[in-house]
């Protein structure tokens, strides 16, 4: 089960002009859903990308770099995303992308465009060839299901989901130049989750018109501070791709340039959408029963980015929170053996909670163990570090991370059988 996430029904969803999906069921694994997701985007779609930076990224990954390069190189746009559960089409070699690119060329003989306009995504397990000739032959299923509907959003964020419990999917609007603009996102991950990216995959759909560097710029700028600031277990896997699709359909000026002041209203409305979505990855990680946000501040960014990561990843820490035990001695040590030289640990302070808990270095006079168990015990946990820098005032970090809990090693024990 999920920590307090409430799983989008199709009346909240916001349709977005100019995107279709559809589903399928290819039974790439031994499951009855629809497992394959078919998006198509009318003619003058651009894309924004952000992929894994592990080195064996898999074989959809390789080809959309490759394809979204001769998008930008040929001024082409994007017309479609197909997406499978259940193989990620990773550690496959050069027989894995022969697959996918044949995929992208009988979506594209679909479609009625350019396999360099048809991006290919999959997730599940590593190191099987995927299984092609049935998602090929549900594809005709997908296309006729095409639908612009807040229903086929839902219906498209549970086809991409693996081990998740619940679907996700978010919609938001903002009003530009007096014209309403639209975005709408779905995303799956719950396991194998840490920055830069994780296993995860995110489909985020707006109406703007905007030129493709910025919407690229910006997609960026937006993944950094959502996507890429949450962790479940440390491990970055080899298929992460987060895709954000601008279809020009909305009746507002196009925006051109990074300069633009309207990008600061489109920037927020993404991030409405883009932080729902990867808190949403947390809340529902795989045996998660905690979920823990973490700031720090007090230092440089690189380094509060470290600290908060290190405390997010330490096993001994994310196992104290599962048994709500307040042995806080194990955050110190995590924020200590990510901090630099300089950092002297007399400035430190760390709250747990409402709880100071370390005041300027050593364990605060105010501090009683029932406090910090009280805080422990809840389902939602804020942490906050001051490294104690005061030339660093306004270096803040935050990022959000779960517990770490005996199901997690039980679903990923039992995930291939």
């Amino acid at each position: 089960m999920s920590v307090r996430y409430q799983p989008a029904s199709a009346e909240s969803i916001l349709t977005v002009s100019g995107i279709r999906l559809g589903t399928a069921s290819a039974r790439i694994k031994n499951w009855e859903r629809d497992d394959v997701l078919l998006i198509e985007c009318e003619e003058g779609t651009i894309a924004a990308a952000v992929f894994t930076q592990n080195r064996f990224c898999a074989a959809p990954v390789l080809l959309d770099k490759e394809y979204l390069t001769l998008q930008r190189q040929y001024g082409k746009g994007l017309r479609g995303i197909i997406v499978n559960a259940g193989n990620a089409n990773a550690g496959t070699g050069a027989e894995g992308f022969a697959r996918a690119k044949q995929t992208s060329e009988e979506v594209a003989r679909i479609l009625l465009c350019a396999p360099e306009e048809v991006m290919v995504c999959s997730t599940g397990v590593i190191m099987e060839q995927l299984p092609v000739e049935k998602l090929i032959a549900v594809l005709p299923q997908a296309a006729s299901r095409l639908d612009a509907s807040s229903e086929s959003w839902i219906r498209a964020a549970r086809a991409i989901m693996t081990t998740d419990t619940v679907h996700k999917a978010i919609s938001t609007q903002v009003i530009i130049d007096g014209e309403p603009v639209t975005v709408t996102g779905i995303a799956k991950g719950a396991g194998m989750i840490h920055p830069n990216m994780a296993t995860m995959l995110s489909f985020i759909a707006s109406d703007v018109p905007i030129a493709a560097d910025v919407w690229q710029a910006l997609w960026r700028d937006v993944v950094g501070v959502s996507f890429n600031a949450i962790t479940i277990d440390g491990d970055t896997s080899t298929n992460d791709s987060l895709i954000a699709m601008a279809t020009g359909q909305a009746k507002v000026p196009p925006i051109k340039n990074q300069h633009d002041p309207r990008l600061v209203l489109l920037k927020e409305a993404l991030l409405d959408v883009a932080l729902p979505l990867a808190q949403a990855i947390i809340r529902d990680g795989e045996g998660a029963s905690k979920f823990i946000t973490i700031h720090v501040e007090g230092h440089d960014v690189e380094t509060c980015r470290k600290v908060a990561f290190s405390v997010a990843h330490s096993p001994l820490v994310k196992t104290a929170f599962f048994a709500s035990d307040p042995n806080l001695g194990r955050i110190i040590c995590a924020i200590g053996n990510a901090t630099p030289e300089d950092l002297d640990a007399g400035r430190v302070s760390l709250w747990l909670g409402d709880v100071l808990v370390v005041d300027k270095g050593g364990r605060a006079s105010s501090y009683r163990e029932e406090d910090g168990q009280r805080v422990m015990q809840e389902e939602e946990i804020d942490i906050r570090i001051d490294l104690g820098h005061e030339t660093h005032q306004n270096a803040k970090i935050t990022i959000w991370t779960c517990d770490l809990s005996h199901d997690y090693v039980t679903i990923n024990a039992e995930y291939r059988t």
